[in-house]
């Protein structure tokens, strides 16, 4: 797939202060309303949880899990203890939590730049990433959310999305879209500098 730069998409980046973070699921429920972000895509040591931002509650793919035996199977809880990195994002902005190497916890928010701001980064890509989902008969959770299944092996993963239709292995459904930005190096050379999540959906099929 060929990608073009897109000129002015200007942007910024800004450290986030981590306060006293006890309860994950709470402080990014916080910071979700505070910066209007509406998704997240979080990794932990027993897997990976998705979630959205319903009127100011974060609703993780683990609470829509419950009372689906199979979900339960793949949607742990959003614990501390197990999160390595989350990101909560929509089309302007993403906020990145992570564990750093000496187990201390980071923040930091890229976003688009507002009147007044001074931009670090003005070009970019953006690239659709294919997702799992080849099941047939996608099923519907609680709260908005689909449980999907890939492929022989039957990897699982719930998504915050209700995802309609029925697809193959020739039609994945699922995108998530990501922003590349890109900066010119000292040696003229056009590079990827840093990259974000902008949103979840699901692809139109014929």
């Amino acid at each position: 797939m060929r990608h073009t730069i897109k000129n002015q998409q200007p942007a910024l980046v800004q450290p986030i202060d981590i306060g006293s973070l006890t309860n994950a699921k709470a402080w990014l429920q916080t910071k979700g309303v505070e910066h209007r972000l509406t998704w997240l895509l979080a990794h932990a040591d027993d897997g990976v949880i998705w979630g959205k931002s319903d009127g100011g509650r974060l609703i993780t793919s683990y609470d829509a899990a419950q009372g689906n035996a199979q979900a339960q199977n793949v949607c742990p809880p959003l614990r501390l203890e197990t999160l390595q990195q989350a990101r909560l994002f929509a089309k302007q902005a993403e906020l990145l939590l992570w564990r750093g190497g000496d187990k201390t916890w980071h923040a930091r928010l890229i976003r688009n730049v507002k009147d007044g701001d001074t931009a670090e980064w003005q070009d970019a890509i953006d690239e659709p990433q294919i997702l799992w989902g080849t099941d047939p008969h996608p099923q519907p959770l609680q709260h908005g959310f689909t449980l999907m299944r890939d492929g022989a092996q039957g990897l699982r993963h719930a998504v915050p999305l209700e995802v309609r239709g029925h697809f193959t292995e020739q039609s994945r459904p699922l995108r998530l879209d990501v922003r590349h930005y890109v900066k010119e190096d000292p040696t003229g050379f056009t590079r990827i500098v840093a990259s974000r999540l902008l949103a979840l959906r699901q692809e139109e099929t014929q």
